[in-house]
Parts: C-alpha cells; structure tokens; sequence
C-alpha cells in the first residue's frame, strides 16, 4: 500500500482565516442543545474519572522522580485545559505512564527546573506543531514502530518499581536499565517481605476488582484497604514500610503559585532534544486516545486543535511547577464507559481531584510506595501491548525489524534515541519497498493476444515506426528508483529518433525524479532525440513538471494525455524530419 502526503497543504497552513478553525474547542461545539440528562452523566462520568485519576497522578508523579503534588498538579491544570481546548469531546489529560522515562531521565541529568523548561518549551512547539497542520502527519507514524517504543517504555516502568515493590534497602535508583538491574542484585538480601505482600495484594485487588464492580477503580479498593493497614498496623509484621510521607512528607493542600521560566539561547540548545521528544510523544498518545475515542463514539475529533490544547495545557502546566501532559487512553476510556460525552466531564473530573488535594490530600501520606509499585505494576503491563508486540515480532519482515530496533533502544538507551533511529529505519525499509515496485521497461510493440486482452491500451494494439522507442515507468519516480530509470534510458543500444516515455502509472514524482527527467532530456537534446511524455494523468506529476520548467523545455506539445496521442506525434515528427 502506497501513502502519499500532501504536503502543499502546508504552504498556507498559517492563514489567518485558518487559525480561529484550529484553535476553535470541540466545548463550543457540544454547548449547542446541552441539557440537564447530560449534564448529570457528564457529572457522574467526571467524578468516576477524578477518584480513577487520583491514584494513577501520585504514582506517575513518584515514579518521575518528583513529589506527589506535581503530578497531582498536573492532573487538575492540564486535565482541565485540556478538555476546554482540545478538540476530543471526551478527551481526559493528564500525566500518563509513556513520560515516565523521559521525566525521570530529565530530571536525573538536568533538575527540576530543567524538566520545567523542557516541558515549557515542548508546549510551544505542541502549539506550533498545530498550527501548522501537522495533526494528521502524526498519525502516519508507523504502527511497529510505536509498539517497539511502548513496550521498551513499559518495561522500563516495571523495572523502575522493583525497588518500591520489594522493599529493598537501597539508595536512589540508577536511571540507566542495566545500571538499575545490577543495583537490585546487588540488594536483593534486603528484601522486605511485608511490601511485597502489599504489591502482590494491591496487583491481585487492581485486576480482579472489575468482576465485582465497574464503577468503582479497582486501584482505589487497593489503596483504601493496603492504606488502612499499615494507618492501623505502624508496625505491620513487625517491619515499618515505607509510606509517601516517610518518602516525600505530607502533601501539600495549597496550590503552586505560577511562575513562568526564564528561557535563554543556550538553554533551548540544552534541552530541545528532550523537549522535542515531550511535544512528539505527547502529540502521538494524544491522537492515538482521540482515535480510540472516536471508534468507541463515532465522533470525529480535531486532531490540529488537539495539538494546540495539549500545548498550552503544558505551558500552564510548567508555569505551575507540574510535569508533562497528555491524553490518556485508560481514563478517556473509563470517561466513555460511564456515560461522559461532552469536554465538561473532563474539566469536572480535574475539580474533582483538586477538592480530593485541597480537602482529604494530606491522607495521601499514609499510602505505601508498595501500593503505588503495584498499582505502576498493572499500569506498565496493560500499556506493554506484549501480544502485538509477539504479533509483529513473529512476521519476521521490515516491520519486525522496527520493532525490534526501537524496543532495544528504547530500554538499553534513550526513548529519544529510539524514535529517531526508528523512524529512519522505517523509512528506508519503505524506500526500499518502493523501489522494489518501481521500474523502468522498455515496451515492445510485439505483445501476445492476452497482454492486448488484459491491458487495452496496451502498446501491442499499435503501429509504429521502429525509430520510435516506448519506455514505461511504473511506479512512484523518486530518489530511491531515479537511477533504475536514469540507467534504462540512458543506455539505450539502438538510439532512436523519438523517445516516448508512459508515465500512466506514475502517482508522484520528486525533485531526484525531475532532475533525472532533466538530464535525460539534455541527453536526448544532444543526440538530437525528441522526448514525448504520455499519460501524465496525475494533476500533482504535471505541477511539478511544470514548476521545473520541464514543460517548456521538452514542449508542452510532446506532453500528451494518451498513448495514440503520442504515437501520432511521434510519426508527425519523424515526418517533419
């Protein structure tokens, strides 16, 4: 299957005319009609996904390296903003499992402030990425490839939470994969089996839960019972575990005060690279939770006004001290299920978690980091996509070969180094692909009947002169299949008077195809060969052709639309000659 992109469309990307339609909210949209019975489902649906989210916001912000408050935080602005803004009508926002990696590895190399202004930054060009309509470029980023990196990021955040899940006494953990995985050998004497029975508990209690209840997360019954027990139990078997307050203190129930980063030259060259990959992967999880979303209610998002949201919510985000952003498939999911169909159940699910912080947050001191481990545990596991993963792995073709590249790079390097490396492995695997289907062949007048049968306008139905040579290209005429066509004509044996080249099966041409079509014009020009171009049937081919100044040097005459056409003005030429 061929994709082509329109990239024309990104000439005029920034009119004006454009702009107020892609920064325009799905909320305006939905206003039109809203009544009381939505209203109450989108009520109930927000409060559902708040009490889901709070949980997942402590342990995402944990699991970062930063205190339980900013992701909190960020689960109220960002959830909140992004709903208003965004172009989903059942978008939920929030910090997610995929920025793990990235937000521990920022703030290991670069501090908090550091992950403040990369995520500052990312959010300018989220908005920038918007505005220019790369929306729908997004989605063409290849399936194996996005399976590759979220399975190395999932088994990264499992890895990250071995420590936390069996209670090792250990000093901070490293950032690097193998680093971390010699330094838990190194402790595993330290074990506390009373943790591990809490994260066995908790991951026993997340996954079953929904058999007795749908409306009730499973993550929260968890942490309320694993909670109440060590509130209850100090000493719980006689060994203390560690808790958020005995890690972090208590949490904080006032509200940051914003405060907008100072950004300078030097500073965008330091941190471009890990904002660069913030704004790709929160724009790629966010349209890939607006497409889920779309499929589970026949809706039809904006993906450009999406982007565009997604970017102020992490500039206000970061204002406020919080962490990266995105849409969240597992709450946008739950938001569905229970009955949210409008942007107000996200924004009342991001009110709802601030009443939790402002009024009931200090208790969250009381929750062990094993639960949260467990909790993180299931979390990593749902997101692995391990039966695609063996899926694509098994086909044993360029895809494999993706996934396989990404996922190594993902987990042993950098989740940065991963997409680049990626999606250039992915490109020249297509590339090849492509010229594979492309080619050049010189057609002979001399068919079998069946070739006529098949084929109408087959060469074989035609009479010509033998001083007339026909060469077809098949296929796209770019960079990676120029020479097969370049070394075809040019290497004729018999030169003939008149060169007729079919481009009936050429969809789109490139500036390495026109500038080969060039040279072989030269070519034929200093043999005294005239050059007749049929069937550029594709309105894009005859632009470019155009724009290269190619119809005027070969004659807008010898361009034609058929073969017959071709033909008689081959014969006319070797006529005037």
């Amino acid at each position: 299957m061929t994709l082509c992109f329109n990239f024309a469309s990104l000439n005029n990307a920034v009119k004006p005319e454009d702009i107020l339609g892609m920064i325009r909210p799905k909320l305006l949209d939905t206003l039109k009609g809203y009544n009381r019975q939505q209203f109450v489902a989108d009520m109930i649906s927000g409060v559902i996904v708040g009490i889901v989210a709070l949980p997942l916001a402590i342990a995402f912000g944990i699991a970062s390296g930063v205190s339980p408050e900013k992701g909190l935080f960020t689960a109220i602005i960002a959830g909140f903003i992004i709903s208003a803004l965004g172009g989903s009508k059942v978008q939920i926002g929030g910090p997610t499992g995929a920025f793990i990696v990235i937000v521990y590895g920022i703030v290991q190399q670069y501090g908090i402030n550091g992950l403040v202004v990369a995520t500052f930054m990312a959010g300018i060009l989220l908005i920038a990425m918007g505005l220019l309509k790369f929306g729908s470029l997004i989605k063409f980023i290849p399936h194996p490839l996005i399976v590759g990196f979220t399975t190395g990021i999932a088994v990264i955040i499992f890895s990250s939470q071995i420590k936390d899940s069996l209670g090792l006494s250990m000093g901070s953990v490293p950032a690097d994969f193998l680093h971390k995985c010699i330094a838990f050998s190194a402790h595993i004497h330290t074990i506390n089996p009373y943790a591990v029975v809490l994260m066995a508990a908790t991951v026993a209690i997340t996954q079953s839960w929904s058999r007795i209840s749908k409306k009730i997360p499973g993550s929260l019954v968890a942490i309320i019972l694993t909670t109440a027990l060590v509130y209850l139990f100090p000493n719980f078997g006689g060994l203390a575990v560690e808790t958020i307050g005995s890690k972090f203190g208590a949490i904080q129930a006032t509200f940051p005060t914003p405060s907008w980063p100072c950004i300078d030259l030097t500073t965008i060259q330091l941190l471009i690279r890990p904002a660069f990959t913030i704004a790709l992967l929160g724009g790629i999880e966010s349209l890939l939770s607006a497409v889920v979303a779309d499929g589970m209610t026949g809706g039809r998002h904006r993906s450009n006004t999406e982007l565009v949201a997604q970017g102020v919510a992490n500039i206000v985000s970061a204002a406020f001290g919080g962490i990266p952003a995105t849409g969240a498939i597992a709450r946008t999911a739950t938001n569905i299920k229970n009955g949210g169909r409008t942007p107000i159940a996200g924004m009342v699910h991001a009110i709802t978690l601030l009443i939790i912080v402002l009024f009931v947050g200090k208790l969250a001191a009381f929750i062990p980091m094993a639960t949260l481990s467990g909790i993180l545990i299931v979390v990593s596991y749902n997101m692995s996509e391990w039966r695609n993963f063996v899926g694509i792995a098994k086909s044993r073709s360029g895809d494999s070969l993706v996934l396989l590249i990404t996922f190594v790079l993902t987990v042993l390097v950098d989740l940065t180094v991963a997409i680049e490396i990626g999606m250039i492995a992915a490109m020249l695997l297509f590339m090849t692909k492509m010229t594979r289907y492309s080619n050049v062949t010189e057609v002979s007048g001399r068919a079998d009947d069946s070739e006529a049968d098949h084929d109408t306008d087959a060469l074989s139905n035609y009479t010509y002169s033998k001083a007339i040579t026909v060469f077809e290209i098949n296929g796209p005429l770019f960079f990676g299949a120029a020479y097969k066509f370049k070394e075809a004509v040019i290497h004729i044996e018999q030169k003939p008077k008149v060169l007729v080249i079919r481009m009936r099966n050429v969809p789109i041409i490139d500036g390495t195809g026109l500038r080969t079509l060039a040279e072989v014009e030269t070519e034929c020009s200093s043999q005294h060969i005239k050059l007749i171009l049929t069937e550029v049937n594709t309105q894009s081919v005859y632009e470019e052709l155009s724009k290269y100044r190619l119809v005027f040097r070969i004659g807008k005459a010898n361009i034609v639309s058929t073969i017959a056409e071709g033909l008689d003005r081959a014969a006319a030429i070797l006529d005037e000659k």
